[in-house]
C-alpha cells in the first residue's frame, strides 16, 4: 500500500516541515528546495550522497541559508515531518517511505507539485526509447506555431519554479519517465495527449518486475478522459492492449497496420485526406523519423497544421548527448549518443548508421536487462567494440556463448573489459581507420563510472578534443 498523497490543501506550505528525500544533480530536486522555501515551509534535505558528490546541486542552494542538510548517511524515520518530497528514483521499499506510510505522512514528488499547481494544457511522452527526442520534437513544432509552450520533466527541466507563469491557453509538453508516472498515479493524473514512443523492460533495478514496470508506464493514459487523446506506435504489440478513454491514434512504418501516420525513408503519409510530409530532417536515423512521426500525431491533436509541422521538424537540431556529432578528426566521426542507456536505443544507433563501419563504446551500469540481443548486434553490426563498465563483464561472457554457439568469421572485435573510460576510448581509436564512425552509444546506465549520461558524453567530448593537441 502507497503512503497516502499530498491533499491539496497543504500546498499552502506555510510552515509545513518538509523533509525532501533525494536531492539529486538533475535540477528537480533543487528546482523543488526552491520552490518549498519560497512558500514558507521548514525544509530538511537528505540524501545519502556526500556534499562533494552534490556540489553542484548545494551551489545553486547556497544563499538559502535557512534549509538543513542530512548528507551522506542512510536514515530509516522520520521525525518532526509533516511532509515527505521524495526524488521520483528513490526505489518504492526506500526506510523513509515506508515510514512516511507508517506514520501517515503525505508523500509527494516535485511532478506531482507542479502538476497540481500548473493551469496549462499537457501533451506528456514516455516510452522506453526515444522519448526525449520526441518531447523536443514536440517542442520544436510547437514553438513554429507560436503558441506559449513550456519544455519540461525528465528532460532535465523542472517547470516548478515558473509553474505561476503557465497559462490556461499554453502548451506543457513533459517527458514523463517511469519514475514520475508511478508518482502521478497517486494523484489520478494523466495528460490531455499522452504518447507512448514503444515498450521494452527497463529500469528493472527499480521496478522489481516487467508487470511493475508496465503499470507504472501505463499512467499515462490511465486517467484520461473521452476528451483526451492516446498516441501510440503501432508496430509495438505490447501498447496494443493498453487501456484509456482517450482517442486513439497511431504511428508506424507497416502499412497493412494502417497507422495514422506511416512512416518510411522517404515521406510521412498521413491518412487523413492523404496528405505527405517531407521535412528534411537534421538527425539521422529511422528510429528518429518514428519519433518524428510520434510529434506529427500529437501536434495534429494539438490542432497545428501541416505547414508549421514541417517548419518545427526542420527547425530540430537534435538533443546533446543524443547521436549528437561532435566532429571529425583523422577522417573518422565522432558522435555523442550517452542518451542511449537502453539496449535498444544504442541499437537503433547503430541502424542509424548502416553506410560507415562503426567502432563502439558499450556498457555501464547494470540495470538488469536482458543484453543478449545487445551482444548480438555488438558482434554482428561493429567492426569493433570496446566494453565498459559493470555489463562490460555480462557482455563479455554472452559474447563469448555467442562465438562458441556460431561458426565461420567476420564478426567484430571485442575488447576485455576495460578499466576506465579513457582506455575504452583509447582502444576503440586504436581499432578504427579513415572512413569509420566512433560511437559512444552504451546501452546503459552511466552510473559507477559517472553520476550521469550528461558527465560520460561530456568526457567522450573532452578526450576527442584532445585528440588534435
Amino acid at each position: 500500500m502507497p503512503a497516502k498523497p499530498l491533499p491539496i490543501q497543504m500546498l499552502e506550505l506555510k510552515g509545513c516541515r518538509v523533509t525532501v528525500l533525494g536531492l539529486g544533480r538533475f535540477g528537480g530536486g533543487t528546482a523543488a528546495v526552491v520552490f518549498l522555501v519560497g512558500r514558507g515551509a521548514h525544509v530538511t534535505v537528505v540524501d545519502a550522497k556526500n556534499e562533494a558528490a552534490l556540489s553542484d546541486s548545494l551551489r545553486q542552494l547556497e544563499s538559502y541559508s535557512e534549509i538543513k542538510y542530512q548528507l551522506g548517511s542512510s536514515c530509516s524515520e522520520l521525525s518532526e515531518t509533516d511532509l515527505l518530497v521524495a526524488n521520483p528514483a528513490i526505489p518504492p521499499d526506500h526506510p523513509l517511505l515506508k515510514s512516511a506510510l507508517k506514520q501517515h505522512i503525505p508523500v509527494t514528488s516535485e511532478i506531482e507539485l507542479f502538476w497540481q499547481l500548473n493551469r496549462g494544457r499537457v501533451i506528456g511522452v514516455t516510452g522506453s526509447n526515444g522519448k526525449s527526442t520526441t518531447t523536443a520534437m514536440i517542442h520544436a513544432i510547437m514553438k513554429a506555431s507560436e503558441t506559449r509552450c513550456w519544455l519540461g520533466g525528465n528532460i532535465g527541466i523542472s517547470l516548478l519554479p515558473v509553474v505561476e507563469q503557465i497559462q490556461p491557453d499554453d502548451w506543457v509538453i513533459l517527458e514523463l519517465s517511469s519514475f514520475q508516472l508511478e508518482a502521478l498515479n497517486r494523484i489520478q493524473a494523466s495528460p490531455q495527449i499522452g504518447v507512448v514512443t514503444n515498450f521494452s523492460p527497463n529500469h528493472l533495478d527499480w521496478h522489481q518486475t516487467v508487470e511493475h514496470y508496465r503499470h507504472s508506464k501505463q499512467t499515462i493514459f490511465r486517467w484520461q478522459t473521452q476528451n483526451d487523446f492516446a498516441i501510440l506506435n503501432a508496430g509495438d504489440q505490447d501498447l496494443q492492449s493498453w487501456d484509456t478513454r482517450g482517442t486513439v491514434s497511431r504511428f508506424g512504418e507497416n502499412p497493412s497496420l494502417k497507422p495514422d501516420v506511416l512512416v518510411d525513408r522517404q515521406a510521412f503519409v498521413l491518412r487523413e485526406q492523404k496528405h505527405v510530409l517531407q521535412p528534411h530532417l537534421n538527425v539521422p536515423g529511422m528510429h528518429n523519423r518514428m519519433n518524428a512521426a510520434a510529434a506529427i500525431v500529437a501536434c495534429r491533436c494539438a490542432g497545428v497544421d501541416l505547414t508549421t509541422i514541417q517548419q518545427g521538424l526542420e527547425t530540430f537540431q537534435g538533443l546533446p548527448h543524443r547521436l549528437q556529432f561532435i566532429g571529425e578528426y583523422q577522417n573518422r566521426r565522432f558522435y555523442n549518443d550517452s542518451l542511449a542507456t537502453t539496449p535498444e536505443s544504442a541499437i537503433c544507433a547503430l541502424d542509424a548508421f548502416d553506410d560507415s563501419p562503426i567502432i563502439l563504446l558499450a556498457g555501464g551500469s547494470d540495470k538488469k536487462v536482458d543484453l543478449s540481443e545487445f551482444a548480438n548486434a555488438l558482434l554482428n553490426r561493429t567492426k569493433a567494440t570496446a566494453l565498459m563498465g559493470e555489463t562490460g563483464l555480462v557482455l563479455s561472457g554472452i559474447l563469448q556463448k555467442l562465438k562458441a554457439d556460431l561458426s565461420g568469421d567476420g564478426f567484430a572485435v571485442i575488447s576485455q573489459p576495460q578499466q576506465s573510460f579513457q582506455e575504452a576510448f583509447g582502444w576503440a581509436f586504436q581499432q578504427s581507420d579513415p572512413g569509420d564512425v566512433i560511437l559512444l552509444s552504451p546501452g546503459c546506465a552511466s552510473y559507477g563510472w559517472f553520476s550521469s549520461f550528461v558527465e560520460r558524453g561530456e568526457r567522450f567530448t573532452e578526450l576527442f578534443q584532445r585528440l588534435g593537441g
